[in-house]
């Protein structure tokens, strides 16, 4: 077995899962610093205007770049599943498929984005005066599709065979590439958004290189004459594994979009708050979504090698670490919060956007448990290969946000936009943890006991 590969299958849960999430944590953290300085330097040299302009675009954003990461994701799991049974072979040909299916997906996202990025801001109500900056800000985004589903692709392989080292490595150096690149481009040479936007898409390119050369050095993928091929069987179960997944990053992109209808309807001063606070929430996920992707592969690698006893071990102990995290970001936030805003907006200028910033903000912290397990729990369902219950959650996870939205500032005033994203994740998280302990009950049954 490679050096450059994880095995899963043997040792103490809690420390493979801490040891493998930390540095994708850590890369996670550095990718909210690289989204994060987009914001805190286009809010302050370029102005409210251009924050809001990249606040318009936000969830516009995460409609397309969701549904890859989703079907990456999805992708992953059959990759995980055959590294734990030891199927080489197996594992071998799932990854020349999913190649050959990232390609042809690249190529559809590239044309459908590129081609609705007018007719989506205008069907959430883009403000005038945003509108310009946010359509050229998707423009270069969209345009490099391709680049994001390099990155995204490998870097699941990578995870999914235990690496998240090279992951680590190469979101560092995006990370530096871009926050230098923003500073070029925005600050030196006046490019607005748009500069912020190429940033984004050139410091995506150093990192698909970084992580292609890693992929590449893995004995575990050294393909043989005659391996690389497509396979139509594997195909099936790939998009049977990532379809829902990239359904349900759609739902969940569809119900920010129509929320950020919503506070675009508000006005300029919501508009710019909830953009600098969004900033902040990558932050708050990051871990999260790091202690998702090890659960995910934990997970999938057992569940390959039919170590059905320590899967629900694993996921107990990520449970726990999960709230331990949470609580502690809450403290940090409830305290800390207000400065941290200030980096991006001026304060004395804008002091109305500052408020809304912070009370939206103390908004999400206070519950960011619940994010924690909807996570934890959505990533182990992932692991078994159930794709479907997530997908549920992700439908419910838009109605709870959607609805919110509209009813609560219909009823209260503007004050009810505050209570979309907690309840979102409240109406998730119900699904998934109630899902998890029946598909570990139904593994208990068919297969034997999985002590606790």
């Amino acid at each position: 077995m490679s050096n450059n590969t994880k095995d899963m299958t043997r040792g103490k849960p809690a420390k493979l899962i801490t040891l493998f999430a930390l540095p994708l944590m850590l890369g996670n953290i550095f990718q909210q610093m690289y989204t994060m300085a987009d914001a805190a330097i286009i809010g302050q040299f370029a102005g409210v205007d251009a924050l809001g302009a990249l606040g318009s675009a936000d969830w516009l954003c995460w409609l397309v770049f969701g549904v890859i990461s989703g079907f990456m994701q999805g992708f992953s799991i059959l990759v995980s599943q055959r590294f734990g049974a030891g199927d080489v072979g197996g594992m071998r040909r799932a990854i020349s498929t999913i190649v050959i299916l990232s390609i042809a997906l690249a190529a559809a996202f590239t044309a459908v984005g590129v081609a609705a990025v007018s007719p989506m801001l205008r069907l959430i109500g883009t403000q005038a005066r945003f509108f310009s900056m946010a359509r050229q800000y998707l423009y270069v985004l969209y345009g490099g599709i391709a680049v994001t589903m390099a990155y995204n692709m490998l870097s699941s392989i990578l995870r999914a065979l235990g690496n998240s080292r090279a992951p680590l490595i190469a979101m560092v150096a995006a990370s530096v590439t871009n926050i230098g690149l923003d500073l070029l481009f925005v600050v030196a040479f006046k490019w607005s958004v748009t500069g912020a936007a190429a940033a984004t898409v050139i410091a995506q390119a150093l990192a698909a290189v970084i992580c292609l050369f890693s992929v590449l050095k893995m004995d575990t993928l050294r393909f043989k004459k005659g391996e690389f091929k497509f396979s139509g069987s594997d195909a099936r179960v790939l998009f049977g594994l990532a379809a829902p997944m990239g359904f349900q990053n759609t739902i969940i992109s569809v119900g920010g979009v129509a929320l950020q209808a919503v506070i675009n309807s508000l006005g300029t001063v919501y508009v710019s708050g909830f953009t600098a606070t969004n900033k902040m929430y990558g932050l708050l996920e990051a871990a999260a979504i790091s202690y998702g992707f090890a659960v995910t592969t934990y997970v999938g690698q057992n569940l390959g090698a039919r170590k059905y006893d320590r899967i629900r071990r694993g996921v107990r102990i990520s449970a726990v670490i999960g709230l331990a995290v949470a609580a502690s970001l809450t403290v940090i936030m409830l305290f800390l919060g207000r400065i941290i805003l200030r980096l991006f907006i001026n304060s004395e200028a804008d002091p109305a956007v500052l408020e809304v910033a912070v009370t939206y903000l103390n908004f999400m912290t206070v519950p960011l448990f619940v994010l924690y397990m909807l996570h934890i729990y959505r990533s182990a369902l992932q692991g078994m290969g159930d794709t479907v219950i997530p997908m549920v959650s992700g439908v419910a996870e838009c109605i709870m946000r959607v609805g919110c939205a509209w009813l609560l500032t219909s009823l209260i005033g503007a004050g009810g936009i505050y209570f979309a994203e907690p309840a979102a994740w409240l109406g998730a998280a119900i699904i998934l943890v109630s899902a998890y302990y029946y598909r570990a009950r139904s593994l208990e049954t068919k297969f034997g006991n999985m002590p606790a």
